[in-house]
């Protein structure tokens, strides 16, 4: 027997008074966050994988954090490794607040304006940025046949190499403190000094219009002539593996405009605290650099092979 049809769920103006109130419970119950869309940058077509991915642009947004009593997951975890923090969150947010303030202005399908998995969620509360893992588009399911909300199934975000560069200093700040920096010693430059968090790059020698890039994280001059500066996500057009060089060409900044000689470039092998993660206590980089390069021959282009060398 067919419904009554008398009554129906599909008002649609019940669906937006309920749309409203649930809006409206996110802006006094919810917290603000930085939503951070991901840029794949280049990707694996084989394994269907990201190699590279960048956060370029950061909207802040309410959301309400579904974990109550506490963070879920794993939590603090002992392993072999060290001490791993597997905290996971769900984040309540409303699909028409997302679409406007966020989907309109990045997605370009149409069939992808949701959050999508892979993108960054930053909760300034706890200071912590979780990785949406799943997206769950019907909970609570169809209530007045309406889907409100998008429930964002994050947990704490695994730095891998990638660069967050969203002009916010509080989010730009958290890519400084964890990826690996490399300190740069400039002499002879052109009076001009570097901007904290500008891009850089160097021609890279032999190879003309292709260069080493990376992004300041701090510039100190150390007397009238000479400076120090601290480079992180470091990376070459050509995709060659190569560090800033000592060979006459100057280190450039893109928004400052300054030139500048490089004098030294510190290694691992030359100086341990000038080349790692420097913020991190329990990194062991330098160490097992240290140790790679006495079993590795690191200058080998063709380990497996004679053709190419």
């Amino acid at each position: 027997m067919a419904t009554n049809v008398y009554f129906s769920q599909k008002v649609r103006s019940e669906q937006n008074l309920y749309e409203d109130i649930v809006i409206e419970s996110l802006k006094m119950y919810g917290q603000d966050v930085y939503y951070l869309p991901r840029t794949i940058v280049s990707k694996d077509t084989i394994l269907n994988e990201d190699i590279e991915s960048n956060f370029d642009d950061a909207y802040i947004i309410e959301m309400y954090i579904a974990n109550v009593e506490g963070f879920d997951g794993d939590q603090n975890l002992l392993s072999r490794f060290g001490v791993e923090i597997r905290d996971q969150a769900n984040f309540i947010v409303s699909r028409r607040r997302w679409e406007q303030y966020i989907g309109s202005s990045y997605a370009q399908d149409l069939e992808y304006v949701r959050p999508m998995e892979g993108d960054l969620i930053y909760l300034p509360l706890s200071g912590s940025l979780f990785e949406v893992r799943f997206v769950e588009h019907e909970s609570p399911f169809y209530q007045i046949s309406n889907l409100p909300t998008y429930t964002l199934q994050c947990e704490l975000f695994e730095y891998s190499g990638e660069t967050i560069n969203t002009g916010i200093s509080e989010l730009d700040n958290i890519n400084a403190y964890i990826s690996q920096q490399t300190t740069i010693i400039l002499n002879n430059g052109n009076g001009i000094n570097f901007n904290e968090y500008e891009d850089v790059r160097q021609e890279i020698a032999g190879e003309p219009g292709e260069f080493i890039t990376g992004r300041v994280t701090d510039y100190t001059a150390v007397d009238s002539t000479t400076s120090r500066l601290i480079i992180t996500d470091w990376a070459t057009t050509n995709g060659k593996v190569v560090e800033f060089q000592v060979d006459g060409s100057k280190i450039v900044g893109l928004e400052s405009g300054a030139e500048w000689d490089v004098v030294n470039v510190y290694g691992i092998e030359d100086d341990p605290s000038q080349n790692q993660f420097v913020n991190d206590d329990q990194a062991r980089n330098q160490e097992i650099e240290v140790v790679a390069d006495g079993i590795i021959d690191f200058s080998e282009s063709n380990p497996f092979g004679e053709i190419g060398d």
